[in-house]
């Protein structure tokens, strides 16, 4: 346990405001004891990499909770026909299970390595990229809620769209299966996940992980800390080019700027408070509108305090 920690080494933009507490847990055990052990009203968070977080300059009232490097196994769980499952926990860099897969002459995870986050961010959002998404390949996932309780869950419990995950209702009070507890309570975290994958060929999957860390490098400004997509693609369009149709790549408030290289990233020119951050994401939202008529659909996460108010916008399943 950490008090009064600063979140910008937990976030990938490398801006805002400081977490009241902030705990490491050593395994899925001890996070379960912790959850457990908390009061009713202690507002948690749980952060992988922050790779689409942002906080706010005011801070966070209660307790964060980082998984990433702390939540790490990853294991060839079992042989079945055409393929195999691998298991990974919700800590695990998703690059890393695409590297394990091919390591392994499985394909279908080569996506993955495209993704900068966690596996529990991607369970918690349908993380995709070059035409894939998580949620095609899990077999099964495993949450973790406030009171300790662990459970299995099924895609069909689940409630999945682009870069979104939503519990159903029935799945919560336990109707779809009699051998879950009951009456969940709301806040429930992904803490794994297993992922079928079929047979392939290790040399051929590399080829591919390799190509696409190449159009990352060619098309993403990755040598500025960013927060990845700031906007969702809209339907039959892209949020980039939207953008960059108004002219904003380039245009900086700040220590913030669009990218010139991607407008759907905004970068952290080294001095960006979480505030600039803001304002230029509220900016371009405006603008696209007035340009276009299209309202852009943040992807980015934002949460904390402003203004002395809190803002407290984080999802049950909020792993980043």
């Amino acid at each position: 346990m950490r008090v009064n920690q600063s979140m910008k080494k937990y976030t990938s933009w490398r801006a805002g405001g400081r977490a009241e507490r902030l705990y490491l847990p050593a395994d899925q055990v001890d996070l379960a004891d912790f959850l457990r052990s908390l009061p009713r009203n202690e507002p948690v968070y749980v952060v992988g990499l922050g790779s689409n977080l942002l906080v706010r300059d005011g801070g966070l009232p209660g307790t964060v909770v980082v998984l990433h490097a702390r939540l790490n196994s990853l294991r060839m769980e079992r042989q079945q026909k055409g393929g195999a499952l691998i298991y990974a926990d919700a800590g695990v860099a998703c690059a890393k299970v695409a590297r394990f897969a091919a390591l392994h002459d499985l394909t279908g995870a080569e996506f993955l390595a495209g993704i900068p986050g966690t596996v529990g961010g991607a369970l918690a959002m349908n993380a995709g990229c070059y035409g894939a998404e998580t949620w095609e390949i899990v077999e099964q996932a495993q949450t973790l809620d406030r009171e300790g309780v662990l459970r299995i869950r099924h895609p069909d419990d689940y409630l999945v769209a682009y870069r979104k995950v939503v519990l159903k209702h029935e799945a919560c009070n336990g109707k779809q299966d009699e051998q879950q507890p009951r009456n969940c309570s709301g806040e429930e975290w992904f803490v794994g996940g297993w992922f079928k994958l079929s047979n392939g060929d290790q040399a051929m999957s590399r080829r591919k992980i390799k190509d696409y860390l190449a159009r990352r490098v060619t098309t993403q400004p990755l040598n500025l800390p960013s927060a990845g997509s700031v906007f969702r693609n809209p339907p039959q369009d892209w949020a980039a080019r939207l953008i960059e149709s108004c002219g904003l790549k380039g245009f900086q408030i700040g220590g913030a700027m669009v990218s010139s290289k991607h407008a759907n990233f905004i970068v952290n020119m080294g001095s960006a408070s979480a505030t600039d951050i803001e304002t230029l994401i509220v900016t371009v939202r405006k603008a696209v509108k007035e340009e276009t008529g299209v309202q852009l659909e943040q992807e980015v996460r934002i949460i904390g305090v402003e203004g002395g108010r809190a803002h407290l916008g984080n999802s049950p399943l909020l792993i980043l």
